[in-house]
């Protein structure tokens, strides 16, 4: 997994490459401090994550992710704030990223989160999402609401994304293949009108969706 660090504190940046590191299926392979630069790396190589601060110069990790999620759907985003920039986060949700940390964070919850986010999970970290959800419902979605009809299987689907599980979690809750969950996730994606699973996780809080 080949990942680039955004960040403008360079002793942050290294102490997050050797904690990241430490685990032999992830490599740091470039860096950059701040948004544009990172627009820039991702121009010209290939890089499946983005661990990403808020605040920085230039351009911020907010502005940065949405157009990451724009040009690079694919790529998964994950955001690193301090407890006092939940509304940088917050945000940063709404442009399609794949969920934030706490920069105090131990090694092994953020190396997780890495792998969580790759496997499709919402990773939002407890300290602060109390802080966080509740503003994320403030508002839709930047799609406008409409009211859809879910089957049963798709509301459960929809459910477990806003907990946060991944394709292979839900899969094995509802036992089916992962194959199988995609495709629900597809068709549930086109009758809501979100963006990406992010954005279905906040619908599916927003509408208290349940089985």
């Amino acid at each position: 997994m080949k990942v680039l660090l955004v960040e403008d504190q360079v002793i942050v940046r290294q102490g997050l490459k050797v904690i990241l590191e430490q685990d032999e299926n992830v490599t740091v392979s470039h860096e950059a401090s701040n948004g544009q630069e990172a627009i820039d790396v991702l121009e010209k190589h290939i890089i499946d994550f983005v661990m990403m601060d808020v605040r920085m110069p230039v351009m911020n990790g907010v502005e940065a992710t949405r157009v990451i999620k724009q040009r690079w759907p694919h790529i998964k985003v994950l955001i690193l704030t301090t407890f006092n920039d939940d509304t940088y986060a917050v945000e940063a949700l709404r442009q399609g990223a794949n969920g934030f940390l706490l920069k105090t964070s131990e090694s092994a919850k953020l190396i997780a989160a890495v792998h969580s986010c790759m496997k499709g999970g919402l990773i939002i970290h407890e300290e602060v999402a109390a802080k966080v959800m509740p503003k994320l419902l403030e508002r839709s979605t930047q799609s406008p609401h409409r009211e859809v009809s879910l089957s049963e299987r798709e509301l459960a689907i929809t459910k477990l994304v806003g907990e946060g599980k991944t394709n292979k979690e839900i899969a094995t809750a509802l036992f089916l293949s992962v194959g199988t969950v995609k495709n629900h996730l597809t068709h549930i994606l086109q009758k809501t009108g979100q963006r990406d699973r992010t954005q279905l996780a906040i619908y599916a809080l927003k509408h208290d969706i349940s089985d």
